[in-house]
């Protein structure tokens, strides 16, 4: 059996996976269900363990990979196939649920571990995401039709000790 080295706590239907059972991958979501969409389509959320991203049943740094890509609407109709493909935040809380999810990211994320942040700014703009968390990102790329949907990437680095060579 492979090690489990990678997280991804907001799954979905894994619409972005090439594998979408890779064994590496802990596939996690607060939502399971399956429904038919509006074009007849079906879509399916069975994540391998139900969680919730703000509160990752995991030991720190138990991961090398984070996959983070929280639901992006505040405002979705109940019954839409938005929400239903893509979850929906809590029009309220959102911005405490956000930092509280990328602090559970980076608490279970490796030292010398990569997170990678999707957001598409479709209600909520980038910049206020990611002035949710004290972590800086290492670089990132628009995409999409109207270049909406941002990937982001986040390396974890060891605390710095405090030593007589660093106050110089």
């Amino acid at each position: 059996m492979t090690a489990k080295t990678i997280l991804d706590p907001c799954c979905g239907s894994r619409m972005f996976w090439f594998d979408r059972n890779h064994p590496s991958v802990v596939y996690g979501d607060i939502r399971t269900e399956q429904r038919t969409l509006c074009d007849g389509r079906t879509l399916s959320i069975f994540p391998d363990v139900p969680l919730d991203f703000r509160s990752l049943p995991y030991e720190d740094g138990a991961f090398k990979l984070v996959v983070f890509d929280p639901p992006h609407l505040r405002k979705a109709g109940e019954v839409s196939w938005m929400r239903a493909k893509y979850g929906a935040l809590d029009a309220d809380t959102w911005r405490d649920d956000l930092r509280a999810g990328f602090a559970e990211c980076f608490r279970v994320l490796a030292n010398d571990g990569v997170l990678i942040f999707k957001w598409n700014e479709t209600q909520i703009k980038v910049r206020e995401v990611l002035a949710l968390t004290d972590q800086k990102p290492l670089f990132g790329h628009p995409s999409g039709k109207k270049g909406g949907t941002h990937w982001i990437c986040f390396m974890k680095t060891a605390p710095q000790e405090d030593t007589p060579d660093a106050a110089r």
